[in-house]
């Protein structure tokens, strides 16, 4: 296996790692933007340098559609092809099962998809899945799952779970780079945790070099969500990384990390920054309010990033409705924070004050006290007391 992972902190469940990639070290907790078709909307690699982007996510199917795993291929890898010198993990491209579910048709052979560029019917099975991506090159590349919303009930979840560690199999056979390339499982199974842990235990007889969580952040009640993330990182192994798939709302990360959790991605920071939203330690701060308008504090003051450095929310605010750079700026800003949160969840733990950390953040974001319940039951069940943060319940 072509990685190496060291926990260098704990703080019970919650740990902090360093993970040794081939083509960069990374740390622990750590969240990665997702650059589809190789490219953070709006940013430079070089400006992801400067706010701290350690690993970007590739999309498996949107690559192979253009500009083609082939031609990247010929190129000398993704890497290469979009000049990223720092870490890269491609999905399977079995999230179009969800996503475009109404173009895909799921059998046991793969999955067939109508093409959104040129209607064509694409077959994506798990030996190509894992060929495309042994041709792109990333660093951590992703076993085609059997998706299914969390949403939805019955048979579908078993016959889903059952055939994603059929697939995980073909996977491993196709994979022609593991000296190269680290595969990673993903565990299905939906809220059922008979099928999760069959599932766990699956992936982990197949000694994968890490494990994901899959099939959550899809609309599930966040009770539910929570438990099935600390069940799975219960039971998966301590030297392996654990990645909960599609996660990228900030108080999640902070919950999914005292848990146990190492790694995750999500559009989420750039997606609202397109919608004229940044990322604040109080929650969000809507850039194209009336009240923006006249603002002349930056969007964070506690922030050092360029944007924060350099503009006003009323600057941004003229922006966001009329100019991509209003949402070139956001997103610079939004990612800078996901990248300073990773930083700071990382070395609380490394330094031994994890809890007064997340203590602080629940503070800063329910100052009312007014911490969601199933935050209260995760975090109990991580060993943080936060009785502090939360206001007395009504008698």
């Amino acid at each position: 296996m072509a990685l190496q992972f060291e926990v260098v902190g704990r703080f019970n469940r919650a740990r902090a790692s360093k993970l040794t990639l081939p083509h960069y070290v990374v740390q622990t907790p750590m969240f990665m933007p997702v650059g589809t078709q190789g490219t953070i909307k709006g940013l430079t690699n070089s400006q992801l340098e400067d706010i701290g982007c350690q690993i970007i996510l590739g999309n498996t199917y949107h690559l192979a559609l253009r500009p083609g795993a082939e031609l990247i291929d010929e190129l000398g890898g993704l890497h290469k092809f979009m000049n990223w010198k720092r870490a890269l993990l491609t999905d399977s491209g079995g999230f179009q099962m969800v996503s475009l579910l109404h173009l895909a048709d799921i059998t046991e052979e793969g999955v067939t998809f109508q093409s959104p560029v040129d209607g064509k019917p694409m077959l994506l099975t798990p030996e190509e899945s894992i060929q495309i991506q042994n041709k792109i090159g990333a660093d951590i590349i992703m076993a085609l799952d059997d998706v299914v919303r969390t949403t939805i009930t019955g048979p579908r979840i078993e016959e889903a779970m059952y055939r994603t560690l059929r697939w995980m199999d073909r996977c491993i056979a196709a994979h022609k780079r593991p000296d190269a390339q680290n595969l990673f499982g993903i565990v299905q199974g939906g809220l059922d945790p008979v099928l999760r842990d069959i599932c766990v235990r699956g992936l982990v007889e197949r000694n994968l070099p890490g494990y994901a969580i899959g099939g959550l952040a899809g609309g599930e009640d966040k009770d539910s969500f929570w438990r099935v993330v600390a069940q799975c990182t219960a039971a998966l192994p301590e030297d392996k990384p654990r990645y909960v798939m599609g996660v990228g709302y900030p108080l999640d990360i902070v919950v999914c990390s005292a848990l146990g959790a190492d790694m995750y991605d999500c559009v989420y920071p750039t997606r609202t920054a397109r919608f004229g939203t940044a990322l604040v330690p109080e929650g969000v701060l809507k850039l194209k309010h009336n009240a923006m308008a006249s603002d002349e504090r930056p969007i964070d003051s506690t922030c050092s990033c360029m944007v924060c450095k350099n503009y006003s929310r009323a600057y941004i605010h003229s922006l966001v409705t009329r100019d991509a750079m209003g949402s070139q700026l956001l997103s610079y800003h939004n990612l800078s924070y996901m990248m300073r949160l990773s930083k700071d969840l990382h070395m609380s733990i490394v330094e031994g004050r994890f809890p007064e950390y997340v203590r602080g953040f629940l503070r800063t974001q329910f100052p009312k006290g007014d911490v969601p319940q199933w935050v209260c039951n995760a975090m109990e069940v991580a060993g943080i007391d936060i009785s502090s943060c939360c206001a007395p319940v009504p008698v």
